[in-house]
């Protein structure tokens, strides 16, 4: 399985590299999907070192429509943009 990936967005809370959340714009080659998919990484402090980890995929209207449009909609929507574009 080839997967073709552009970052969206990352971003860091907190001054340690262990809270963290990336989004990606994912194209699968073989199944032919585009989607979203959300990473995260997370250590609460105050819970003993508690920590989650994990991955989604978000479809991209989805993600779009999203409560707080971020640095990682506005890349997005930027894309889009591009991919319909006429040439002048």
């Amino acid at each position: 399985m080839a997967l073709l990936i552009r970052e969206l967005q990352r971003s860091a809370k907190g001054s340690g590299a262990n809270d963290e959340d990336w989004w990606r714009l994912v194209f699968d080659t073989d199944t032919k999907r585009l989607y979203v998919e959300h990473e995260w990484q997370h250590t609460e402090v105050r819970e003993a070192g508690h920590s989650g980890q994990g991955k989604e995929r978000v479809e991209i209207p989805d993600y779009l429509t999203q409560a707080g449009q971020t640095a990682g909609h506005r890349e997005l929507w930027l894309l889009i943009q591009t991919l319909f574009r006429e040439a002048h």
